[in-house]
């Protein structure tokens, strides 16, 4: 959908920035601007500024910024379109009247169509060409209700029967290609992605349908065990939560963090209604910031095999320097036949029972507890030489901690493990924390060694080739944003003589904003990405002085020309363009 300016203009004027973001951080007021924990990336520090005069976000930890626009889109993974008519609805400022974009509309339309596909898995389940899955179901003890609660349902086993029932409600088979709901074979035949399959639709926190997960239901199938619609425009693994729709409106104070989808499904019919799942991914930042608005303490929960420890390893990496307050569920492993086998959560309910599992969840260790025992259980502890190793290991990992008490605590502890003083062991931990400053202060000072390193933008989609230019032209761009009185001076620049590409389109994009009326940094969001939008927002937290604003315009303006004139390989005469500009502004030649 496309928004006028004057539109856009009122949208942010009445959606002030610190009021939007202070619904989703808390911050505080630091002299001029505000302060908080970003929501992108984990810290416990706040480097996360909101500027009011601006109307700009900017982190200095993870460098992401930008307009109230970009936030919500960031926060929410909106379009921009959805990001607009979020913050409209906000403010009660109805919508213009105006036909939607391509990528609003395909966006629309396949929400439309997952919903009616969720709907017809669901009633699918209901006849008899369901009869299998729900067969299925009673074999796992999956209750009606629970089906219901979940939208559970059934894809037939058909090649086509979902692509014949969309059609006929008027999707078009490019439609379904796009919602990841049929594939295309070598022969250019299209069939259903997901057949004779228990269906989990995946609901985001808007409550929109926005894929599907699918899980065979014979073991003689030779299929994958699991299948996950693609990435599409409405869906991204990295940014749902499967469950995550039910498991905000627990009671409970805590998340419990599953691998699949089974898991979260029995653990709800257990009672234990916080629970979610990843999408096939590891825990992502994304994810984290999903989970922050609902709770402060994660249960990780996964399976008791290699590959469930090295997911939660993973998890706790993530999750290291955040707020959160993280626990460790160990499932412990069940003798069958003679033998100890794996246990997910699921089969953990099924043969121990809810009291069972509430046990487990109440005597969960931290996510530091869980950390030293699989650091413990790679040695044999009643070998000198290995208590020796051990205690170097340990000590790499106690050292990590930036709390001296959580440091103090979990020396402690190992050193009761291995048999030696705290003090000794207190010695090691002090050696390689002065290790991990060395080699951050050696990368450091390495860093500052190469100063054109050090202005290179941290975007890895974009780099200065030219950095004297670069330099200029971020100058420009800022004081443009600092005096709209200045635009008059840049009449004879033009972005084709940017060394930077992207800031060529952000002064077009100015330019474009002033000829409308007035600039607005958060109006660049229609222009530009999330990761461009970072990139303006930090380059606008260099510092510029507006107290000799016209010249410094007129030393950036001669300097990217004279930058320019030598990329083509021609000389700048400084004579001429003063000579150019004189005309320009007498205008029809100077006559």
């Amino acid at each position: 959908m496309a928004f006028s300016q004057s539109f856009l203009d009122e949208l942010i004027a009445r959606n002030d920035i610190t009021d939007v973001v202070s619904g989703y951080v808390n911050l505080t007021k630091k002299g001029g601007n505000f302060f908080g924990l970003c929501p992108f990336h984990n810290e416990k520090t706040g480097s996360f500024s909101v500027s009011p005069d601006k109307q700009i976000y900017h982190c200095f930890g993870c460098k992401k910024g930008g307009g109230v626009i970009n936030f919500v889109m960031e926060m929410e993974n909106f379009s921009f379109p959805e990001a607009v008519e979020f913050l409209a609805k906000r403010v009660n400022l109805p919508l213009p009247e105006q036909g939607k974009g391509s990528d609003d509309s395909l966006r629309r339309r396949i929400l439309a169509l997952n919903r009616d596909a969720a709907r017809f898995f669901y009633e699918t389940l209901q006849t008899p060409e369901g009869a299998a899955v729900e067969k299925y179901l009673e074999t796992r003890k999956i209750s009606l209700k629970t089906a219901v609660n979940f939208g559970l349902g059934a894809a037939q086993d058909k090649w086509d029967a979902l692509l014949q029932a969309m059609t006929r409600k008027g999707y078009a088979k490019s439609e379904l290609l796009s919602a990841g709901l049929v594939v295309q074979g070598k022969n250019g035949n299209l069939y259903d992605k997901f057949r004779n399959r228990l269906i989990f639709p995946v609901i985001d926190n808007r409550g929109d349908v926005v894929a599907f997960g699918g899980r065979i239901i014979s073991k003689d199938d030779p299929g994958a065990k699991y299948m996950n619609s693609p990435e599409t425009v409405v869906y991204s693994k990295r940014r749902v939560l499967y469950g995550l729709n039910l498991a905000k409106k627990s009671k409970r104070g805590n998340i419990i963090l599953c691998e699949g989808n089974i898991d979260v499904v029995m653990l709800h019919q257990a009672g234990f209604d916080n629970a979610v799942a990843s999408m096939g991914t590891a825990l992502t930042q994304e994810q984290t910031r999903l989970l922050s608005r609902c709770t402060k303490e994660l249960i990780l929960c996964y399976d008791n095999d290699d590959a469930g420890k090295i997911a939660t390893q993973k998890a706790l990496a993530i999750l290291q320097d955040s707020e959160f307050n993280v626990k460790v569920l160990q499932l412990p492993k069940r003798f069958v036949d003679g033998e100890y086998v794996k246990q997910d959560a699921d089969d953990f309910i099924k043969y121990q029972g809810r009291e069972a599992f509430e046990r487990l969840l109440s005597g969960s260790a931290d996510g530091m507890d869980f950390r030293m025992e699989q650091v413990a259980a790679r040695f044999d502890l009643s070998d000198d030489k290995q208590k020796v190793e051990y205690a170097a290991a340990v000590s790499e990992l106690i050292a990590t901690l930036s709390n001296a008490v959580e440091r103090e605590v979990y020396t402690a502890r190992a050193a009761a493990l291995c048999s030696v003083t705290p003090q000794a062991l207190a010695l090691d931990v002090q050696r390689a924390r002065k290790r991990l400053f060395t080699k951050a202060d050696r990368m450091q000072r390495r860093a500052d060694l190469n100063p054109i390193a050090q202005v290179q933008p941290k975007l890895r989609t974009v780099r200065y080739d030219n950095v004297r230019s670069a330099m200029a032209e971020e100058g420009v761009i800022r004081l443009l944003t600092l005096d709209e009185s200045l635009f008059g001076e840049v009449e004879t620049l033009s972005s084709s003589e940017f060394s930077c590409q992207l800031l060529g389109r952000v002064f077009d994009a100015l330019l474009s904003q002033k000829n409308d009326g007035h600039i607005s940094v958060p109006l660049l969001a229609r222009e530009l990405s999330g990761e461009e939008m970072s990139h303006v927002s930090q380059l606008l937290q260099k510092p510029e002085s507006a107290a000799n604003a016209h010249r410094a315009l007129r030393d950036y303006i001669t300097l990217i020309k004279e930058e320019a004139q030598k990329r083509s390989g021609a000389g700048y005469d400084p004579l001429a363009a003063a000579v150019e500009k004189y005309k320009s502004k007498k205008g029809h030649g100077g006559k």
